[in-house]
């Protein structure tokens, strides 16, 4: 046991911490390698990786705010022509109010004037009728009178020409004194 303690008293106690010499320079040179590599070749393509998505990203936002405005515009038009149409239809009601309004009025002066026109004619008949009442009349109490006259003078009136001026005496006589009582009852109102 004696030839183990002088041993272990010679040796320096070692820090686990810290690793010997040639360890430590072999694992800086693996280091620098791989920095190195890592460095010339894969940060580079990191980097451009990188880069394509930030730049995929950024196109993606932009189109995203150009789609966006482009639906916001689309959107405005279609609010104008909403709103062109509601005026539009408006317009066109209102054409046709006026348009039904003046139709109404047309057929009412149609209406009016097809009145005037049988009115019109419903006078004109009953005129006529009255004149050929009256000349009815005239050549029947004509006929009468020539009949009267004849028994009452005891000749015959029967000559178209003499009946004609009696009838037209004696008709005279009867619408002057017509006038003339209408014109005293008039007078004595």
């Amino acid at each position: 046991m004696n030839a183990l303690v002088p041993l272990a008293e010679t040796e320096v106690p070692q820090n686990p911490l810290v690793p010997p010499i040639p360890e430590l320079v072999i694992g800086l040179i693996a280091f620098a390698i791989v920095f190195f590599f890592l460095w010339k070749k894969l940060l580079p393509s990191i980097n451009k990786v990188l880069e394509e998505r930030r730049e995929a990203i950024e196109g993606g936002i932009e189109k995203a705010e150009a789609a966006q405005q482009e639906a916001a515009e689309v959107l405005q038009q279609y609010k104008d022509q909403l709103s062109e149409a509601r005026h539009e239809a408006a317009r066109l009601r209102a054409e046709a109010q006026e348009q039904g309004a003046a139709l109404i009025a047309e057929m009412r002066a149609e209406g009016q004037r097809q009145r005037e026109e049988i009115i019109a004619a419903g006078h004109a008949q009953i005129e006529a009728d009255r004149k050929q009442a009256a000349q009815t009349l005239r050549q029947d109490v004509g006929k009468l009178a020539t009949d009267l006259a004849g028994k009452l003078v005891g000749e015959s009136l029967e000559d178209h020409a003499r009946q004609s001026r009696v009838i037209d005496r004696f008709l005279d006589g009867l619408e002057e004194a017509a006038e003339a009582e209408a014109n005293v009852n008039g007078a004595a109102r």
